[in-house]
């Protein structure tokens, strides 16, 4: 089997979390640094440039908005009485990407998490008429739903769609208590506080946002309990009807006034794109897509002095690996059948996976042309020891999961069910924007649960400047995982025939006709 040399994996990310690069936030020089060292590796792999023009670049023109929090504010009202506030204390605002002043003042409405999702028989706004009011809503979306289809309705885009369709004119979210513990609001604040991003088209407007909606704040536990004083139910009540799964909607005793003042900055950030051309005279001119993000958040609220997000494992691990998977491929005596495409894009911690958003609506070759996508967010192994198990994140939904089983099994690992599907994977990283156009796409991951050490230990690490070279690393078990990964990739570049959408599958249904992926 082709070898995968963790020695060079572990070099690649030693550069890449270097404080020289200031956490590569996409934009910024640091990221670009990044992206040359990811194209001048390519380059000595004889690998082809597909950016445009020519290069290995893809350039994606994007909107940053960053709120005021000092020219910000939420105010409650109810009977005369008013009741500010307080940010972070209580509530922190996303930056607005469609104007960078704006007030609304309107009736609350909680509306559960939500959802309308007629496909299972759920509608929160059932019963309710918020046009022209505020809604409330939990994030997160009702357990009892399929995993994937549980992520699908937590995304931020759908739930603020459903919103503006609704009639609302703007949101308060907050969390259960239980998805607090593991994503806390301090994480969200330093994430919010960072910006928000959206790739903009070529008249400057940003993709997926809505302008019917004038104001967007996330609210602390404190906040929420500010929010449903003197409610027709409690907060505990709303937490147990959402754990029960339970649609819930009904008009709350303040309006509130939001004002928003936001920046706005422009900027350009590239993905990184290679081309390894295959050896069939017919399905070369098909692709099978290698992602991973090479973007991370630049800085973080210091830590021991040291401001640098280094995104080591997050994703400079998903880049290194991919790196010698490239040149696992360049080591093959015949080239794949499929020409194989390594992408590594920006902007996915800030704003919606912007770059491989933006990718897969303008890629480099026709749409159609692509089978699928391998998607590598934090590469596995290196934080799970001990273990012969991953997790392929959506390989439920079409062919793919013939092909990762085949890989999983030459490679000595075996398959599990995402254990945690509160976490929303699915929706959470790179691979998710082909499935939005209609490509299958899988996210390769470590299987089970962690041992307790090692889950607090990447937990307290995650998205803060701990994510370094100094922490324990795994990367002779990193490497064993990337051989299943190129395997899968090969596999699925061999085949005879492109994968496809199981029939009947939801996301097969939704968006296969944007791509020449069929439904079985």
């Amino acid at each position: 089997m082709t070898a995968i040399r963790p020695g060079a994996i572990r070099a690649h990310m030693r550069f890449l979390s270097d404080s020289l690069l200031a956490g590569r936030a996409a934009g910024t020089s640091g990221y670009d640094i990044a992206a040359k060292y990811v194209a001048a590796q390519l380059e000595a792999l004889s690998v082809q440039p597909a950016g445009e023009h020519g290069t290995w670049f893809q350039n994606v023109s994007m909107r940053k908005s960053v709120n005021i929090a000092a020219k910000s504010s939420l105010t409650l009202f109810r009977n005369g009485k008013a009741l500010a506030l307080k940010p972070t204390d209580d509530f922190a605002f996303f930056g607005d990407l469609v104007r960078t002043q704006s007030d609304v003042e309107a009736p609350v409405v909680f509306v559960g998490y939500g959802v309308t999702a007629p496909e299972l028989t759920y509608d929160d706004y059932a019963g309710v008429d918020v046009h022209g009011k505020v809604v409330a809503f939990l994030t997160n979306a009702p357990p009892r739903f399929p995993t994937s289809l549980r992520g699908f309705y937590s995304d931020d885009v759908v739930k603020s769609k459903n919103a503006a369709d609704h009639g609302a004119v703007g949101i308060l979210e907050f969390m259960l208590p239980d998805d607090e513990r593991r994503y806390s609001p301090e994480i969200r604040f330093t994430e919010l506080s960072t910006g928000n991003l959206a790739w903009v088209d070529t008249k400057g407007q940003p993709s997926e946002a809505y302008p019917e909606l004038r104001g967007w704040a996330t609210l602390t536990r404190h906040g929420a309990q500010l929010l449903f004083e003197n409610a027709p139910r409690t907060l505990t009540d709303v937490y147990a009807a959402a754990d029960a799964s339970q649609p819930q909607a009904f008009l709350l005793p303040w309006s509130v006034k939001l004002h928003t003042a936001s920046t706005w900055s422009a900027l350009v950030s590239a993905n990184v794109v290679a081309k390894l051309t295959g050896s069939d005279p017919v399905l070369r001119n098909e692709y099978v897509v290698y992602t991973a993000h090479l973007d991370h958040l630049g800085t973080c609220p210091a830590i021991s002095g040291d401001t640098v997000c280094h995104g080591t494992l997050d994703n400079a691990s998903g880049v290194g690996t991919l790196l010698e998977i490239a040149r696992a491929y360049r080591t093959l005596p015949h080239a794949p059948r499929r020409s194989i495409l390594f992408l590594f894009v920006t902007a996915e911690e800030i704003g919606d996976m912007e770059g491989s958003d933006y990718f897969a609506q303008h890629p480099t070759v026709s749409k159609e042309s692509i089978v699928a996508d391998v998607n590598i967010d934090v590469a596995p192994g290196m934080v799970f020891y001990g273990t012969n198990k991953l997790t392929a994140i959506g390989i439920e939904h079409s062919t793919l999961r013939e092909n990762a089983e085949r890989a999983a099994r030459r490679t000595g690992y075996t398959l599990i069910e995402d254990v945690r599907p509160e976490e929303n994977l699915f929706i959470r990283s790179d691979h998710y924007s082909f499935v939005k156009q209609g490509i299958p796409a899988v996210q390769v991951r470590n299987g089970g649960f962690s041992p307790d050490t090692i889950r607090k230990l990447f937990a307290s690490h995650y998205h803060t400047p701990l994510d370094n070279m100094e922490q324990p690393i795994n990367y002779e078990a990193g490497a064993n995982a990337a051989r299943m990964i190129f395997l899968l990739g090969c596999d699925i570049a061999n085949q005879d025939r492109r994968p496809v959408w199981n029939s009947n599958d939801f996301f097969g249904r939704a968006f296969a006709s944007r791509s020449n992926n069929r439904v079985r």
